[in-house]
């Protein structure tokens, strides 16, 4: 606890988290999601992981961003695991569908998603070669029709 200020809320909030590993965990109380629940008054709560960054940092988290733990663990308050970044950053950066969607290389039928393969429609990508096979399938459809 070397550098921290003390103080009543301070010492409450640091009494909370066990520092034994790289990540330091939050062992009191949490929010459905995992992520560690801190009560400053009665009625005032927040993210375990927002107060220890604001604490350790002495600043509030600017405005429009939001804390990515780097480590992927929900419990970890360690502020050396925070990054503040965009709203769509998290997201990319965490187990989402978009950023599943995002790492994927190929299609579905296994083409390729390159430059000349891909195209954009609703702010997804998807393949040509597909696309012109069903294009091709329907032709035929139609004229046996």
């Amino acid at each position: 606890m070397t550098g921290r200020p003390v103080g009543g809320m301070t010492e409450r909030f640091w009494s909370k988290v066990d520092e034994s590993g790289d990540c330091w965990n939050w062992v009191a109380g949490s929010f459905p999601d995992g992520y560690g629940r801190f009560y400053f008054k009665r009625s005032r709560c927040g993210v375990a992981h927002r107060v220890a960054w604001e604490l350790h940092n002495r600043i509030e988290v600017p405005e429009g961003l939001v804390l990515d733990h780097l480590c992927r663990n929900r419990a970890c308050v360690n502020p050396a695991h925070l990054e503040p970044v965009t709203i769509g950053e998290n997201v990319m950066r965490g187990e989402t569908v978009p950023a599943g969607n995002k790492a994927k290389t190929h299609c579905k039928n296994g083409h390729e998603f390159s430059e000349s393969n891909t195209y954009m429609h609703d702010g997804d990508r998807h393949c040509i070669f597909c696309r012109r096979v069903a294009r091709e399938a329907s032709r035929i459809r139609r004229a046996t029709a």
